[in-house]
């Protein structure tokens, strides 16, 4: 007796041929056909792996190149006080309503800094910002004759905090205070963070 295309004694097995389950049952057989035809010998194995790695790269250099959102950044700037008698910009610390008056060139910039943390001081919490080997070098000369003068911190174009140039500061670090409440502060080192990571990787970029 002939076999019935599409009954159970045929080669359809009673589904029909642009069936999801007949689609389903041809891709099994090609999986196995590939993998018996490519015995997972050492040498298959290690191309697979490296391959495998090479996609995992590839994507993740996609990803990090991805820009960030602005609102997930912040742009930290450093001004100098001003010399007596010299009209410069106006600022006002939110907390303490401090009127200062700056230099309208930032002495320091986003490209001048490598690292931000919040740190534990005996006075409470504050932020130290590490400086790049060549700014930390020009800033250990500008302290030294400015001492006296206050540095203040610009975070998008807002004063946030002041400190005053106690003496030259030789490892490229600033120690100062945030006028924001310590609930605040975790997030806005992040943003301080991803801004200079972000920089730095341009930089690298452009060489």
């Amino acid at each position: 007796m002939a076999a019935v295309p599409g009954s159970r004694h045929g080669r359809g097995e009673g589904v029909p041929i642009n069936s999801p389950a007949r689609h389903r049952s041809q891709t099994s057989e090609n999986i196995n056909l590939y993998f018996s035809e490519r015995p997972f010998t050492p040498r298959a194995v290690m191309v697979r792996l490296i391959l495998f790695a090479f996609v995992l790269g590839l994507l993740s250099a996609c990803q990090s190149a991805r820009p960030s959102d602005p609102k997930d950044l912040a742009s930290a700037r450093f001004f100098l006080e001003g010399a007596d008698g010299v009209t410069g910009l106006k600022v006002v610390l939110p907390q303490s309503a401090v009127n200062l008056g700056v230099n309208p060139k930032p002495v320091l910039t986003e490209g001048d800094i490598l690292d931000v943390e919040l740190v534990q001081v005996d006075l409470g919490k504050c932020l130290m910002f590490q400086l790049r080997p060549a700014a930390a070098r020009d800033f250990y000369r500008l302290s030294g004759t400015n001492q006296g003068r206050r540095l203040v911190l610009m975070i998008d174009d807002e004063a946030i905090g002041a400190r005053r140039i106690d003496g030259a500061i030789m490892d490229g670090k600033i120690f100062i205070f945030i006028e924001k409440p310590d609930a605040d502060l975790p997030a806005l080192v992040t943003r301080l963070k991803r801004s200079s990571m972000e920089i730095q990787r341009e930089l690298a970029r452009k060489g």
